[in-house]
C-alpha cells in the first residue's frame, strides 16, 4: 500500500466516480490512500488457462470432468467488476470438447439483487455466450426454483437455486477484495448468499452475526458470515473454483483456482497485502468513493465505500462519499422502505435486534445506521434526491469541492484522508 503526499499546497484527486471519475483538490498534508498497484497479467487468457491446468490442491479440471456431463458455473452480477468474459470463454474453451455447449449453464449469483437485463448480460458475458450458453438470473424468492440441501448449520435452512443443485458437476467464479462484513468476496459467496434463498441470506446476514466483531474487513477464520457460507458451500457440494484478483483498472492481476476453501484462501491472502494499509490515528474527514461503476450504481452498494472509510474516522468525525447512484436506491428490495421506517439511526438497532424480526436487506440498514451513529455522512450524487439522501441518514452535498474548503476553513488544522478507490483499498487503525 502506498500513502501519497505532495509539497504543493493543494494535491489532485482523481475519484472513481461513476464511468468518467470525479476531480477534487485537497491540502497537501491530507494523505491519499490507494492500493499497490499491479500491473495486469500479460494475457488474461494464457493465465487463466495455465491455472485450470495447474490449480490448487486439486485435479486439473479436465480431468476432474471424467463421466460428467451437466455443468453449472456461477458468476458476479451486474454490480461487480468481474472479468466474467474472459473468465467463461477461457473455461468453455478448456472444457467444450469434453462438455456439449448445450449442457453448461451460467448462473448469474444475484443474491438478493434483481435479475440482469439481456442488456446487461451482454455487457457482462458478450453476445456469442448469451447467444450459444444458457444463461439463468437466480431469483432468491421463487420458491419453485429452490431446493432446501442438508447442512450441519443448525439456525439456517439452507435453500439453494435448483439448477446450481443439480447439476453434475459445479464451478464457482469471482474476483476476491476485503468485504466489509463476509471478509473477503468471491469463493463461496457464489453459492451462498450468490444462489441462495431469500430465508437463507436473510438467517446468514442477521443481526446477531453482522453484529459480531469479527464480521469485518479481512478477517476469515473468526469470521462467522464466512465460515457459515464456507460450511454450506463444501457441505453442498462445490467440484472447482476460479478467483481473480484485479487492479483499479479492473484488469486481471492473479489467477487463483483448484479446491473452493485452499485455492480463496490464497486469493485472500494476496487481496490483503495488496489492498489493506494500517494508518496510525483517526482522521477528522475521510473522503471516499464507491470505487466507481459497476460499484456506484446504486446506495445499497454505496454502503461499502462508507465503511471503509468508517474504519478509519473520529467519532463524530466527517465522511465525504462520492457515489454515482446511476441506478438509485435501486427500486428493487426492501433497504429504502425499511430505512424510511426511521428518522434516526439510533432507533434502528431497537428494531433489528428483535430475534423475531425479519426484512430483506435488513444487514446493509444494520450497517449504515452504524456509521450514521459514529460520523456525519455527506454525500455527493447526481442519483439521488435530497429526500431519499436524508432519509438515509445522510447531508446532501451539491459540491464536494465547496464542502472540503469550507471543513479546511473552519479548522485549519483538520486531519484528512481521501479513499480515491473507495473500498478497493481498506484502511485499519494500527491498534485494531
Amino acid at each position: 500500500m502506498i500513502l501519497i503526499n505532495s509539497e504543493n499546497k493543494y494535491n489532485e484527486v482523481q475519484l472513481a466516480y461513476g464511468k468518467k471519475g470525479y476531480k477534487l483538490k485537497v491540502p497537501e498534508n491530507f494523505d491519499v490512500i490507494e492500493p499497490k498497484f499491479i500491473k495486469e497479467v500479460g494475457s488474461a487468457k494464457e493465465e487463466i488457462d495455465k491455472a485450470l491446468l495447474s490449480p490448487t490442491n486439486s485435479k486439473p479440471l479436465r480431468s476432474l470432468l471424467e463421466g460428467k456431463n451437466d455443468i453449472a458455473i456461477s458468476v458476479c452480477d451486474i454490480t461487480r467488476a468481474q472479468p466474467r468474459k474472459v473468465v467463461i470463454e477461457t473455461i468453455v474453451e478448456h472444457i467444450k470438447d469434453l462438455i456439449p455447449i448445450s449442457n453448461i449453464k451460467i448462473l448469474i449469483a444475484t443474491g438478493t439483487h434483481r435479475p440482469n437485463t439481456k442488456e446487461e448480460l451482454i455487457e457482462m458475458l458478450g453476445k456469442d455466450i448469451v447467444r450459444t450458453l444458457n444463461v439463468i438470473n437466480h431469483v432468491c424468492d421463487d420458491n419453485e426454483s429452490l431446493i432446501k440441501m442438508p447442512t450441519s448449520l443448525d439456525d439456517v435452512n439452507v435453500l439453494l437455486n435448483k439448477h446450481w443443485v443439480n447439476a453434475d458437476f459445479r464451478i464457482t467464479t469471482g474476483f476476491v477484495e476485503p468485504h466489509f462484513f463476509a471478509g473477503f468476496s468471491g469463493g463461496s459467496k457464489l453459492v451462498a448468499p450468490g444462489l441462495a434463498g431469500l430465508k437463507t441470506i436473510m438467517k446468514l446476514h442477521n443481526y446477531k452475526r453482522l453484529n459480531n466483531p469479527n464480521s469485518i474487513w479481512g478477517e476469515v477464520e473468526k469470521n462467522p458470515i464466512q465460515q457459515d457460507v464456507r460450511k454450506i458451500a463444501k457441505e453442498t457440494g462445490v467440484d472447482f473454483t476460479l478467483d481473480v484478483a484485479l487492479n483499479r483498472d479492473q484488469k486481471i492481476t492473479n489467477v487463483f483456482c483448484g479446491d473452493l476453501i485452499d485455492s480463496h484462501n490464497e486469493a485472500c491472502n494476496f487481496a490483503r497485502e495488496t489492498a489493506m494499509v494500517q494508518v496510525s490515528q483517526p482522521y477528522d474527514l475521510v473522503i471516499t468513493s464507491n470505487s466507481g461503476y459497476p460499484l456506484d450504481q446504486n446506495l445499497y452498494q454505496t454502503v461499502k465505500g462508507l465503511s471503509a472509510a468508517s474504519q478509519i474516522v473520529k467519532d463524530k468525525g466527517e465522511i465525504l462519499c462520492l457515489s454515482e447512484c446511476s441506478d438509485g436506491i435501486p427500486s428493487h428490495g426492501k433497504f429504502y422502505s425499511l430505512l424510511s421506517e426511521f428518522s434516526d439511526p439510533e432507533h434502528v438497532e431497537g428494531m433489528l435486534s428483535d430475534p423475531n424480526f425479519h426484512c430483506q436487506d435488513q444487514w446493509q440498514v444494520q450497517i449504515l445506521s452504524q456509521i450514521a451513529k459514529k460520523s456525519n455522512i455527506n454525500l455527493y450524487t447526481e442519483g439521488l434526491s435530497e429526500i431519499e439522501i436524508k432519509n438515509a441518514f445522510m447531508f446532501n452535498v451539491p459540491d464536494p469541492q465547496k464542502f472540503i474548503d469550507q471543513k479546511v476553513k473552519e479548522n485549519t488544522n483538520i486531519r484528512g484522508c481521501v479513499l480515491p478507490e473507495g473500498p478497493i483499498t481498506i484502511p485499519v487503525l494500527k491498534n485494531n
